[in-house]
């Protein structure tokens, strides 16, 4: 399986604050870019998984709207998650 307990953890801890804190905005930003990544390398090689290819426009949906929520709530924390994840604006 490629997103364990562990990679969870780190990432949470990284973006979330701590690894109790699964609720924070950035953490599940970071989270949805980690599968977005994953599923985008899969239908490289996979050009025909319809399904996933819809999994991963719904996660980009929820991506989205996470981060026009913490653009409108905090520009500053909207910048850096930006500026660490690499995200196209």
């Amino acid at each position: 399986m490629y997103l364990t307990k562990e990679v969870k953890a780190e990432i949470f801890a990284k973006h979330g604050g701590n690894e109790v804190n699964t609720g924070s905005a950035e953490g599940q930003i970071a989270l949805f870019t980690y599968r977005i990544n994953h599923l985008t390398e899969h239908l490289k090689k996979n050009r025909h998984d319809f399904n996933t290819e819809r999994s991963l426009v719904k996660l980009v949906g929820k991506r989205r709207s996470l981060l026009d929520y913490l653009k409108k709530k905090e520009i500053n924390r909207y910048r850096e998650i930006i500026k660490e994840l690499n995200i196209r604006k």
